[in-house]
């Protein structure tokens, strides 16, 4: 080793030999420390700005008084005006949210957290309500906002003047769409009830489709500059276009995320990869074709989780949970600070009375707009919507960075009132967001509106919502009732039959809820006792290893008896009911046991009948008055044998009627009885008539 230190030192000293006999114009000095920031500047500046976020969210979690009091949205505003003013300070230009950046890198983020942990079920059974505020709402806001805005544009008169009808309607559809980010922001600390919180999140979500369409249906009406009943039409068109294509485009790539998760039971590592490739896929696809990319995300979200959880490993499925919280979070952390430090940039065109009637106009049309669509849709609803909710839904309606990417996306050509715009709306997404976000949590505590739980439901309670489901699902079958219980109910059932096992490798797509929630629950607490490396527990698991082995014991059965086992609670648990016709007395076929009853019951008839015109038939003999005979005796006329004779023989008390001798069918009906007996008594009428001539 010396030997090799000594060479070394003799090699560098004939270096620095060689360059000290140089001449001294050639000589160069080694770069022991070289500056060059221009080739990190990006990436750098970028990992500053999240690092910087990061802390300013650590340090606001780290003061619960302030947090109990501001929003966070708020201070992450406040914290990104102070960066700005400081960048202004220091003579350089503060760096503006572009829009390009927002909605390709730090939009996707938290939609898709959004869309992959969407509840499902709160979901689709407030679906009505969500799309008729999000469709019907948006556009109420939209055209009401944009006709009275005109309309005090032209009572304005001066630098008002010129703004003309199509540019408030852009104006309108820009401002009027509630902001996913800034709800969520905000609803997730105060902690609303389920209900109210889908409601709300569930319109910032889907009038997406709504805002894309009208924003680019007016800005191409407002550079052509004519408008035909032909383009309002494709207008409609459009919407359609947009919503659905961009919810049939996150679905297939959903199913191709779901069907590549199959495979990767030998490469656990890259599967959260896959999760967030095919998602951003979807997103971008969608935004090739003008279609919604947000709509995108959540259906592709929405389509591949049950299945993807289904196949990826425990740690995996951990992994894109935290990852995607993590990256929303950030996300939504750098969107207020670039709010803030792009308030500073500027450009800015202050004008008090667009700002004032904006920011009524924004509250006047959200209530109109809640109160009128919730009259409405009461109507319909099992669970009406109280006025404290509708205050709720109407208060929550937030705007965010999407109004103002969007108002940054004018071109200064069409639009030259674009820095107006501009400053209205950041104007009003701070009032929503500072005075409607530090408000709405004491008006929930003054109103004493119901908050969301925060423990999870019991098995129990799992067990039992399960169970109703599938009895209210049971009770709408045989009452031909087709609700929404039928058709989760059918589309579970085609779910479990085919798509399962398409997109599911191994027994999991035939495995039933409770052995798959039985194997979740035993993971749990497997890795629950890994992480315990106390002494406690490893004392108590000492002190119940005895009563432990007698447990195993007594359970310790064969692999075959196992096998079994499993077999039997396959085929009975969570078995699903079989498909049957709707209960119908008119398609009800006979059965045996029916028929025996049947023909039991039309023999108590027949006996009764017969007891009923037995008696209805038997009529005494004629007897002949006192009067009458004394006459006939004094007139000495002689009594008339043959005539008593055939009349007792017809009208005797023995005879009696039998339907005994009529070969009735068995379903014999009144009717036919009825003119059995009118023949029977016809009968015996002319026997009668022939007997008395």
């Amino acid at each position: 080793m010396k030997m090799l230190l000594l060479l070394l030192g003799f090699c560098c000293g004939l270096v620095f030999g060689d360059q000290n006999r140089s001449d001294s114009h050639d000589q160069r000095v080694f770069p022991v420390l070289s500056i060059n920031y221009d080739y990190v500047q990006m990436p750098f500046e970028v990992s500053l700005w999240i690092l910087f976020a990061s802390l300013m969210k650590l340090g606001f979690h780290l003061l619960p008084v302030l947090s109990d009091v501001v929003p966070e949205s708020c201070l992450l505003i406040v914290v990104g005006l102070l960066v700005g003013g400081l960048i202004r300070v220091m003579g350089k230009n503060p760096p503006v949210l572009d829009s390009q950046l927002f909605f390709l890198c730090l939009l996707p983020p938290i939609i898709l957290d959004a869309g992959y942990f969407l509840p499902i079920r709160p979901f689709t059974e407030n679906a009505g309500t969500i799309l008729t505020f999000a469709v019907l709402g948006t556009l109420w806001n939209v055209f009401f906002m944009g006709a009275v805005l005109y309309g005090a544009c032209r009572l304005e008169a001066g630098r008002l003047a010129s703004v003309d009808l199509l540019s408030c309607l852009l104006f309108g559809s820009i401002v009027s769409a509630v902001d996913p980010v800034a709800v969520l922001a905000v609803f997730e600390e105060i902690h609303i009830n389920e209900l109210l919180h889908i409601l709300v999140f569930g319109e910032s979500l889907l009038n997406d489709a709504v805002t894309v369409v009208l924003y680019h249906l007016f800005e191409e009406f407002a550079h052509a500059g004519v408008l035909t009943v032909g383009d309002v039409f494709l207008g409609v068109v459009c919407f359609f276009v947009v919503a659905l294509g961009g919810v049939l485009v996150g679905g297939v790539y959903g199913v191709l995320a779901a069907f590549t998760s199959r495979f990767t039971s030998h490469t656990r590592v890259i599967e959260p990869l896959f999760v967030f490739l095919y998602s951003y896929m979807a997103y971008l696809s969608a935004e090739v074709f003008h279609l919604s990319g947000i709509m995108a995300l959540i259906a592709c979200g929405v389509v591949m989780r049950p299945y993807v959880e289904a196949n990826i490993s425990h740690k995996s499925y951990t992994t894109i949970k935290y990852f995607l919280k993590m990256w929303s979070s950030v996300s939504e952390t750098l969107i207020f600070i670039f709010l803030g430090v792009s308030t500073v940039a500027g450009p800015h065109a202050w004008n008090w009375t667009f700002v004032s009637i904006t920011i009524v106009l924004c509250l006047l049309s959200r209530v109109l707009g809640v109160v009128g669509l919730t009259y409405i849709i009461n109507k319909y609803r099992m669970v009406k919507l109280s006025g404290k909710d509708q205050f709720i839904v109407a208060y929550g309606g937030l705007r965010g960075a999407i109004a103002f990417s969007l108002a940054f996306l004018l071109s200064n050509n069409d639009f030259p009132m674009k820095d107006m715009f501009l400053t209205a709306i950041i104007t009003v997404i701070f009032f929503t967001v500072f005075v409607q976000g530090m408000t709405i949590r004491p008006l929930v505590d003054l109103l004493a509106v119901k908050k969301r739980k925060q423990s999870k439901c019991s098995i129990n309670e799992e067990i039992h919502t399960q169970f109703l489901e599938h009895l209210l699902a049971g009770i709408e079958g045989v009452c031909g009732h087709y609700g929404h219980h039928h058709w989760r109910h059918k589309l579970n059932r085609f779910n479990k039959r085919y798509i399962k096992r398409c997109l599911i490798g191994g027994e999991r797509s035939q495995e039933p809820q409770l052995i798959s929630f039985y194997n979740k629950m035993e993971l749990k607490q497997a890795l629950m006792l890994l992480e315990s490396n106390s002494s406690a527990n490893l004392s108590a698991g000492v002190t119940a290893a005895i009563p432990r082995q007698r447990s195993r014991k007594t359970l310790n059965i064969s692999k075959e008896r196992e096998e079994e086992i499993r077999k039997i609670l396959r085929g009975n648990l969570q078995k699903t009911r079989q498909r049957l016709r709707s209960y119908s007395r008119h398609t009800l076929k006979p059965d045996a046991e029916d028929d025996d009853w049947s023909e039991t019951r039309l023999r108590k008839q027949r006996v009764e009948m017969e007891r009923r015109m037995s008696h209805f038939l038997t009529v005494p003999a004629l007897p002949e008055s006192p009067p009458a005979r004394r006459a006939r005796v004094e007139s000495g006329e002689p009594l008339r044998s043959d005539q008593g004779s055939s009349l007792t023989a017809v009208f005797e008390p023995s005879v009696t009627f039998s339907l005994e001798e009529q070969k009735l069918p068995q379903c014999v009906s009144d009717q036919l009885l009825e003119e059995l007996v009118h023949q029977r008594l016809t009968a015996l009428v002319c026997v009668s008539c022939s007997g008395n001539d």
